[in-house]
């Protein structure tokens, strides 16, 4: 480093801290790194389409729901308060299963929906309504029953750019 450029650094540096004082550059390696800039931020890809090896895998979500419900549920009874704190350990269960499955360098935001109710004969319906592109978003459902409980699951893979 020539004598100028040491200069202009400990100007630059001085200016930047705020009590003006060099003692956080350890080396000259260091003070080479400051004048190098900002680190570059790389911009959006933009892809509107996944790849053909990044399809959301749909059974595999399916195969997830089914084995999470069999078993959290398979002797559970039915009880309101038990069921609340069960209800939002399978959904983070099967989400975390869900993304594990498609890998990190995934473009899906993955939401999961689970239910419970109590089955005490009555009929019941769940309907879900989204805006999305057919071509790329899937989704995947499971339902359970048992003598004192139904459950309900989906899972939304959508794309997003």
């Amino acid at each position: 480093m020539k004598l100028w450029q040491k200069k202009v650094l400990t100007k630059v540096i001085a200016s930047s801290t705020k009590l003006g004082s060099l003692s956080s550059m350890a080396s000259s390696s260091e003070a080479e790194e400051g004048l190098k800039g900002p680190q570059v931020v790389l911009e959006n890809t933009f892809q509107l389409a996944p790849k053909d090896n990044q399809k959301f895998p749909t059974k595999k979500a399916e195969d997830i729901l089914k084995t999470t419900f069999l078993t959290h549920l398979l002797d559970a009874k039915y009880n309101g308060d038990t069921c609340k704190n069960l209800t939002t350990q399978i959904t983070e269960t099967i989400k975390t299963q869900v993304k594990a499955e498609l890998g990190s360098n995934n473009r899906f935001k993955v939401v999961v929906l689970v239910m419970i109710g109590g089955n005490l004969g009555q009929g019941a319906r769940v309907a879900s309504r989204c805006l999305w592109y057919p071509q790329y978003d899937r989704f995947a459902q499971f339902e359970y029953h048992n003598e004192s409980l139904f459950a309900v699951g989906i899972v939304y893979g959508v794309y997003y750019e």
